[in-house]
């Protein structure tokens, strides 16, 4: 995949803050191995106490360009009464990349804090794409699991496990992947019962696509946290604490994260689970004259002569004509024998 350019303001809005709030929605084992997951919260007591109520939903994304770290999708679901006023004209929910890093962690702290309304009024869930599985379905030999696909599904996914919790979700509102008339339709199959809006810059339309918006972002600035910190351990005395001095943001643009990458590169296995190895920069880094290493993979000559898994199951027939798993028991004789 060809690198995403950021300019300096936008890196800045990108790195994580250094007191992120570290949500219920990292898993730092899952982060850690690489394995995507989806977390979702209780659903509010104001929306549990009545499922009849009628709520809004909204969806978004944060991640897409970097070289390093998770693509996270969020959502966030509220009684569609409040949509507007609880969201935009009381907490000023916006775009996550319009809100700097510590204002996203706050409101993200604010609404999984059980004495606020925020807690009370929303349900939020996180589906988190780790590094690995994004480029793993990108780099298939057969038939690519291509990022837009990969996103697609994600969000599907989200918005299912809410359907099945009994939520009635009246009007659904998300930021765009590609076009946003083919993505609507597609939907609208999936969701028929449903008023399903797919918009280019949702997230500073629609506030509760922005508060999705500050869910996935705020679970991304935490999972990169996990990440970087699981290279302190044999960092030397000058290294950084936080991901916002190691990595930065984890764009290739972010001269931080280009160094990170060229200093800590293994040339045998590149670097871990935290990595796009599918992205551009990933790629030139490993193929570069000196830096990595290069493997020959043996190749079968003659592949009519190679084993096949299934010749370990077919029975070999000796010279005599018999199987060989016939005779496994020996050979049969007739009764004048006994």
């Amino acid at each position: 995949m060809e690198d995403i350019q950021l300019d300096s303001q936008d890196i800045a809005l990108e790195t994580p803050a250094k007191d992120v709030f570290i949500a219920p929605s990292i898993h730092p084992e899952s982060i850690l191995s690489g394995a995507s997951y989806s977390h979702c919260s209780p659903i509010p007591e104001i929306i549990a106490d009545d499922l009849q109520t009628v709520c809004v939903l909204g969806v978004d994304e944060a991640g897409r360009g970097p070289v390093l770290g998770p693509m996270v999708y969020g959502l966030l679901y509220l009684p569609l009464a409040s949509h507007r006023s609880l969201l935009a004209e009381t907490h000023h929910f916006d775009d996550s990349k319009v809100l700097t890093p510590s204002v996203r962690s706050h409101l993200m702290q604010t609404l999984c804090t059980p004495s606020t309304d925020l807690y009370k009024s929303c349900g939020w869930a996180t589906r988190v794409m780790s590094a690995r599985d994004i480029s793993s379905g990108m780099l298939k030999p057969a038939g690519t699991y291509n990022l837009n696909a990969q996103a697609m599904d994600a969000t599907i996914d989200l918005i299912k496990d809410v359907f099945a919790k009994g939520v009635n979700i009246k009007e659904i509102y998300i930021d765009t992947i590609g076009s946003p008339q083919v993505y609507q339709k597609k939907l609208e199959r999936i969701f028929p019962t449903t008023m399903v809006t797919v918009a280019k810059k949702a997230d500073s339309l629609y506030p509760c696509v922005s508060a999705a918006s500050v869910c996935a972002k705020v679970t991304r600035d935490a999972a990169l946290e996990v990440c970087f910190e699981s290279y302190l351990p044999s960092a030397q005395g000058e290294e950084p604490a936080v991901a916002a001095d190691g990595w930065g943001s984890g764009y290739p643009s972010d001269a931080r994260c280009s160094t990170w990458l060229k200093n800590n590169m293994d040339p045998t296995f590149g670097w871990g689970s935290e990595c796009r190895f599918s992205w551009g920069t990933a790629k030139d880094l490993l193929e570069a004259k000196g830096s990595g290493t290069k493997i020959d993979w043996p190749v079968v000559e003659n592949e009519e002569q190679s084993m096949r898994v299934t010749d370990f199951f077919t029975a070999v027939v000796d010279h005599d004509g018999v199987s060989e798993l016939a005779g496994w028991f020996g050979k049969r004789v007739g009764e004048e024998v006994f």
